[in-house]
């Protein structure tokens, strides 16, 4: 875990084609300074409106993560986010030509190589952390998301769909080493075939292709390289809850635990996790430190 803040060390560029907007779309990541967070910037538009990526900014998540601000929004950020979150990037400003993010190979993937390519830089000001001290559960018609206190950053995502490639798949990371590039980030989205049909018939999903999500009929992936791990679907969901979570704008030190939720689900318990502020507290590993060597 880190002691202090990181961002990247250079510049890092990519191209390519929004997932439901079928636009091309360039980004750029550049280095920002401490304290500065995640944000995104329109270069687009007039006078550049800037929106910072953390929960209260989002405003929708039926299909993808969406953050707005300033009369401007950003689209289908959990990837790049997901990425900045496991390589362990808290500042940078991410400036875009469009309002939605390339959707690139359907996974993390790109953008991780990104980051990893530039580099990371470390910063002069402490990282802080939500150390949890309490349980936080938020549970409704089957799904559940549930945090629990843990020394570590550690995610376990459970799904289960009613599909015979699919049904139940559990996968779980500690955030540590090379953990998200080597078992996280080559994940890919995935959707059926008759939701991409009926979303391309409403607009939607326009840039969507077999190159980049994993696409089911109703028996099996019709994708014909097949599935990069047995349980890609799963890792995937984990993938978009690291996205996701990041949103709070700090990291986690605690066991975050899910049972078939998505964005919109994951979106309400941080909004239940800001309102129970007895069961955390904001904190640096080095005033834990010095809090244990003085004890």
């Amino acid at each position: 875990m880190q002691r202090y803040q990181h961002t990247v060390a250079g510049e890092a560029r990519c191209k390519g084609v929004g997932l439901h907007s079928g636009r091309e779309v360039e980004l750029s990541i550049k280095p920002a300074p401490p304290n500065h967070g995640i944000r995104f910037s329109r270069i687009d538009l007039p006078n550049r409106p800037t929106i910072c990526a953390i929960f209260k900014n989002v405003v929708d998540t039926s299909l993808a993560t969406v953050i707005g601000g300033e009369g401007a929004i950003v689209s289908t950020i959990e990837h790049l986010m997901s990425s900045f979150a496991g390589l362990g990037v808290d500042n940078a400003l991410v400036e875009i030509n469009s309002y939605e993010l390339p959707i690139l190979d359907g996974s993390a993937a790109p953008f991780a190589r990104m980051i990893t390519e530039a580099g990371l830089k470390e910063q002069d000001s402490p990282r802080y952390y939500f150390m949890v001290r309490q349980p936080i559960q938020l549970a409704e018609n089957g799904r559940s998301v549930t945090i629990y206190p843990d020394e570590q950053a550690r995610v376990t995502c459970n799904i289960d769909f009613p599909h015979p490639a699919m049904g139940k798949q559990t996968v779980s990371i500690t955030l540590s080493g090379n953990a998200f590039e080597e078992e996280i980030c080559r994940a890919r989205t995935f959707g059926f075939l008759h939701e991409l049909e009926f979303m391309k018939q409403c607009g939607l999903a326009k840039g969507g292709t077999l190159d980049n999500a994993i696409v089911l009929d109703e028996e099996k992936v019709i994708n014909e390289e097949g599935l990069r791990f047995e349980d890609e679907f799963a890792r995937h969901k984990l993938l978009d809850c690291l996205g996701d979570f990041s949103l709070l704008g700090i990291p986690i030190l605690g066991h975050v635990v899910t049972h078939k939720s998505g964005h919109a689900f994951n979106h309400a318990f941080l909004e239940k996790f800001f309102q129970e502020k007895d069961c955390w507290e904001t904190t640096t590993l080095i005033a834990q430190e010095k809090a244990v060597m003085q004890a």
